[in-house]
Formats: structure tokens, sequence, C-alpha cells
């Protein structure tokens, strides 16, 4: 296959250094350090059997690389708007787009079922641009269950986790999700595939919606946020209303909160991506973690009162950093 990742961040390298090893031609729309990294060194991947380098083409213009067979896009939300930009170039008619994202995707409500069906989240996808550029027919759903960063330009760090959950938004069982599914567990991945891809999107957004913003807020890592007993309760409030609209929407969840903190605080002190961004000083992807939540609450007549408070301190701290725009609601 020819693939392309669109935005060579820490996901985007770990899938396509693994795709690669299985043989298939590697390309990547970057820029900047990112791209002059690409250039020189190629892609890099390090990871717990060692450090893996595979050559790529790398371009800041989509057009440059033509058309390919699977585009990943695993950018953070404040980058959608470059994609549904730049994405046509790179899509032939039968293009698969591995759409591999925290939170909410512009294609969530597409063919569900319920009061929401194919609604399309102002939160995430305004004006409808990502529709236009990519119809929901080319995508497939991913769920990246791993922790990774990247130490320098180019280059992609997996700290823990390995898991990826796969799934068509129409929740059918197609040839092109069984053959990308063999070849990511080819490449080294725990590939999970799913009947319902929406529920285990949502599942992964109820632990990640109170994590992220907390952290960026507070500085803290996670270990120090759940040890807080009034933080903790907070996070559970935040994720019972989370759930409840999850319920409503057709995406059920037995776990409770307090079983998932537990898990989470398993994990020991780490880092958020969300924090990672602010230390960075890079947009904050509050809108696919928490303004569409608070979006698909108010559609649904839910009032949401822990959710709005978090949403609305993280926008405002974003906003005082310059890490959020003003123009949005």
């Amino acid at each position: 296959m020819n693939i392309c990742i669109f935005g060579a961040g820490a996901i985007g390298i770990s899938l396509a250094a693994r795709l690669a090893s299985r043989g298939h031609r590697v390309s990547a729309v970057a820029r900047g350090a990112t791209l002059a990294a690409l250039r020189d060194d190629g892609l890099r991947l390090i990871d717990a059997t060692g450090e893996h380098v595979c050559p790529v083409q790398a371009d800041s213009d989509p057009a440059q690389l033509g058309p390919q067979d699977l585009v990943i896009v695993a950018v953070k939300g404040p980058a959608l708007p470059a994609v549904a930009a730049g994405i046509g170039p790179l899509l032939h008619d039968e293009t698969t787009v591995l759409s591999a994202m925290n939170g909410m995707p512009w294609w969530f409500f597409d063919g569900m079922p319920g009061a929401l069906a194919n609604a399309r989240l102002e939160s995430v996808d305004p004006q409808g641009a990502l529709h236009a550029a990519i119809a929901t027919r080319r995508v497939l759903g991913a769920v990246v269950h791993l922790a990774a960063s990247c130490p320098a330009p180019g280059t992609s760090r997996i700290h823990f986790g390995n898991r990826l959950i796969l799934g068509e938004p129409d929740h059918s069982a197609s040839p092109r999700l069984a053959r990308l599914a063999g070849e990511l567990r080819e490449g080294g991945f725990e590939v999970d595939v799913t009947d319902h891809i929406q529920r285990d999107i949502w599942f992964k957004l109820w632990g990640n919606m109170t994590m992220n913003p907390i952290s960026a807020l507070t500085g803290a890592t996670c270990d120090r946020i759940l040890d807080d007993p009034l933080v903790n309760d907070y996070c559970c409030a935040v994720m019972a209303e989370a759930a409840t609209i999850g319920a409503q929407i057709g995406c059920p969840i037995s776990q409770t909160p307090a079983e998932r903190n537990a898990i989470t605080r398993k994990l020991g002190a780490f880092k958020t991506s969300m924090l990672q961004d602010v230390d960075a000083g890079r947009a904050l992807e509050i809108d696919a973690l928490l303004a569409a939540v608070h979006e698909i609450a108010g559609r649904i007549g839910l009032a949401v009162p822990h959710t709005a408070a978090l949403l609305g301190l993280t926008r405002l701290f974003a906003r005082q950093r310059g890490l959020y725009p003003e123009k949005s609601s």
C-alpha cells in the first residue's frame, strides 16, 4: 500500500513506522523542523524492542505526494482544519482514511440511530468542512490505547500500551477492516476489531475528558489528581454526566467512574497529552474532548453542570495563554 500520515505526531509516526516494517511505502505531510528531520533521517520509532528507522517521503504540500491507498489522520483537534483544506490531493476513489484521534471525530453520528442520527457537531466540524472533504464512506475508526511522545522532531517514543481498536462507522465487518487489522497486528500492535466503534470511542473519551483538562489547569500528573479526594470526586461527577449521555446515544458504559479512575491511578505519575501541550505552548484540543460532550448534552436536553464548569474553566485558562481562539464559543 501507499500510506500517508497527515501530521507526523507521536501516534501517526508509531502507526506508520510499524506499517513500513511490513513493506508498505510511507509518506508524510509535515512542516518545519519535523519536515526537515523526516527528510534527513526518516521516521524513528522507539519502543520496547529498540529503535526503528524507516525511509519516508515528506512534503508540506500534499499534492507533491499524490494519491494514497491509506491516509492516517492522527492529528489533534486544532489541526483538523488544515486536514480538511489539504487532504484532497491524497485521495483517489478507493482511499481509506484511518481516523485515529482523541475525543469525538467529525463522523461520529453518521449512520447512528436515535435523535442525533447523522448529526454534525459544530464544536468538532464547524461549517461542515471535514464532512465535505472526507466522506464517511472512506473512514475507518481507530481507538488508540497507547501513550507516546515526540522526544525529537520525526521521532516517536512509546511509553506504555500497545493496543488498537478498529471499526467501521456503519458497524460492518468489511474486507478492508480485516485487512488493515491484520497488517497492524503483523506490525506489532495488539489489535481488536469492534462492531461498534462509536461505543469504544465514547468509552475512551469518558476516561480522558477529566484527566486531560484538569492536568492542564493544575500542572499535576494523574497520580496527584486522583490522590486528592476532592478532585477525584469531581472527576467522578463529570464522568457520571458523560455516562448518562452515553446511555442516551447508544454508547452505554458499564464501568463506574471510581473503577475507571482506579485503573488510571495504577499507571502512576504521567503527564497527559494536554499537559504536554500546555508545557510546549501548543493549542489545546478542548473541542473534541469537552465542548463536543457539552454540545451533545444540550442537543438531548440534559443538564451537565460539572462538565460545563470544567469546559468553561479549561477554555478560559487556554485563552489566557493564547492556546485557544477567542472567537470559539
